[in-house]
């Protein structure tokens, strides 16, 4: 409640010093205005990024740097004490107290305020020299018109952040890459008819099908409608979020798939002959395939995929009983 009450006093003193290209942690920004300004950016003609990693950031910030960086603002001792006591508060982990000499307590209502302020000290320096630049959080992308201004950019950046601001940046993550090569925020960038445009990138598209792998694993025993339920919640969070991608055509091979896994599940569910016998008779097969498709020894993602149930439990069947498709609701929330 403390930390809160913080917080709340702090936020309106430093909201106005904050550059308008820091987009995480703040009021009426989001991921997507970033992502936006990225494109923006990237339309003007700086095609190549420097896709700065500060390793670690939230466990390796200098508690004495962000002390001393508070007090130029903040005169009262005894608030910055306070401060000062949180950040070393420490923590339990795995049952054990440990000391945090080191690092913001992420979680911690002060630390997106703290981080904020931390990195608030390279954004103005970023724009003292005049690079553009795009920040949520500790993801950073800076941006230039050339690979030889990146790399100039890079070079010169990097003595300040680790020297000034006492920062550890991952030198093998970071990288100079055409636009098109990067991910930023889970997007990916792309030219199509002399413009860039925003995808979902592969290891987003890699991870989301992991997490439906997960909801519709056929040996996790949840009901039908505990399934509908976590499917509706993540597919409504996911395409809400990356909304701003064009992936018209992901979504449709990405619904096929959903679809054959979904059989997969019913028909696992349906694991007794007489039952199987019983709904296919339901779905309006004749007695003679009914006991036919009931007796197949095909295993459970040959079943699904085959006319068996891609005719009886057909997308339409799926829709009506609850499922939500990706297709469908990118159609209502597309931007």
């Amino acid at each position: 409640m403390v930390q809160q009450a913080i917080q709340q006093v702090l936020s309106p003193i430093y909201e106005p010093m904050f550059s308008d290209t820091n987009y995480g942690f703040r009021p009426k920004r989001s991921a997507h205005d970033a992502l936006k300004k990225s494109k923006e950016y990237a339309n003007e003609g700086y095609i190549y990024v420097v896709d700065m990693d500060l390793e670690k950031f939230f466990d390796t910030v200098s508690q004495s740097k962000m002390i001393e960086i508070l007090s130029k603002t903040i005169k009262d001792g005894r608030v910055i004490s306070l401060i000062h006591k949180y950040l070393r508060a420490g923590a339990i982990v795995d049952w054990k107290f440990e000391e945090t000499s080191e690092g913001l307590a992420q979680g911690g209502n002060l630390s997106p305020l703290c981080s904020n302020i931390m990195l608030n000290e390279l954004d103005k320096e970023l724009e003292k020299r005049g690079i553009r630049f795009v920040r949520y959080a500790d993801d950073m992308q800076l941006f230039a018109k050339t690979k030889r201004s990146a790399k100039r950019i890079m070079e010169h950046i990097l003595p300040f952040i680790e020297g000034e601001l006492k920062l550890r940046v991952n030198r093998e993550k970071t990288s100079i890459a055409y636009i098109g090569y990067i991910r930023f925020l889970g997007y990916g960038f792309y030219h199509y008819k002399g413009e860039i445009k925003l995808k979902v990138h592969g290891k987003s598209v890699t991870k989301m099908r992991n997490k439906i792998r997960e909801i519709t694993s056929r040996n996790n025993g949840i009901s039908y409608e505990k399934l509908k339920l976590k499917l509706k919640q993540y597919v409504v969070g996911w395409v809400n979020y990356f909304k701003m991608a064009n992936m018209k055509y992901l979504l449709q091979c990405t619904d096929e798939w959903l679809r054959r896994r979904l059989r997969t599940f019913i028909w696992k569910r349906w694991k007794k002959t007489k039952t199987r016998y019983k709904r296919l008779k339901q779905l309006g097969f004749n007695h003679s395939n009914a006991l036919k498709y009931a007796n197949t020894r095909k295993g459970y993602w040959h079943v699904a995929g085959s006319q068996i149930l891609h005719c009886s439990i057909t997308s339409n069947q799926l829709r009506k009983s609850g499922y939500l498709f990706f297709s469908d609701t990118y159609k209502t929330v597309s931007v």
